[in-house]
């Protein structure tokens, strides 16, 4: 999403929340966008961490550039690629040839895998990029379970508007692949977070 309404905000705080980064980890924005979570990230890893914000999109890494430039993060590697197609094994080689680690402590993606077809491709490239036993996230949308009037409607309107499939619920692969997996929700269940760790094996 490259524009954001203000409620899909908790998931992201919630999301990051629970990776429990440490300062100095190195951590993969998947489908970073703009760079909406870079600011969250940073509060937790430290001038002596890494983000590495990975898009598909040239003009939204472009805006994730500006932004880091502009708050003078110079710990962030951004890395144009389609998670959908691109190889693990090539993901790996971008990160390393700009500094970083071969394998993450911690990967992330909000709001991205449900505009991604097919969404399990990236989800293993996030599995393959992180460290045995280092941190998964997904943090996605489905629709609502509130009662109040109109909330169905909203959320599927602005999941449209936003090119997402609502139904895709990508979490499912946290849930299936992880160990010590942690649920929350928020937004009358519209927001779910998902939060692993990689098995060792």
């Amino acid at each position: 999403m490259s524009a954001e309404f203000p409620v899909y905000r908790a998931g992201r705080q919630l999301g990051i929340g629970s990776l429990n980064l440490n300062p100095g980890d190195q951590v993969v924005d998947l489908g970073c966008g703009t760079g909406l979570n870079f600011g969250l990230l940073k509060e937790r890893i430290g001038p002596t961490g890494t983000i590495i914000g990975i898009d598909r999109s040239t003009k939204m890494l472009a805006q994730a550039r500006r932004k880091a430039d502009r708050h003078g993060w110079t710990n962030i590697i951004l890395i144009q690629a389609d998670a959908t197609t691109a190889s693990p094994a090539f993901l790996s080689a971008s990160i390393t040839s700009h500094g970083g680690k071969a394998l993450s402590d911690a990967t992330l993606a909000t709001y991205a895998l449900s505009l991604m077809k097919p969404w399990e491709a990236a989800w293993d490239a996030m599995k393959q990029l992180t460290r045995p036993r280092g941190s998964l996230c997904i943090v996605d949308m489905q629709e609502p379970t509130s009662l109040f009037p109109g909330m169905t409607a909203l959320a599927q309107s602005a999941c449209r508007l936003g090119g997402a499939d609502i139904t895709a619920h990508p979490w499912k692969g946290v849930e299936r692949d992880c160990t010590d997996v942690t649920k929350a929700s928020a937004r009358s269940g519209h927001l779910q977070i998902r939060t692993g760790r990689r098995r060792s094996r």
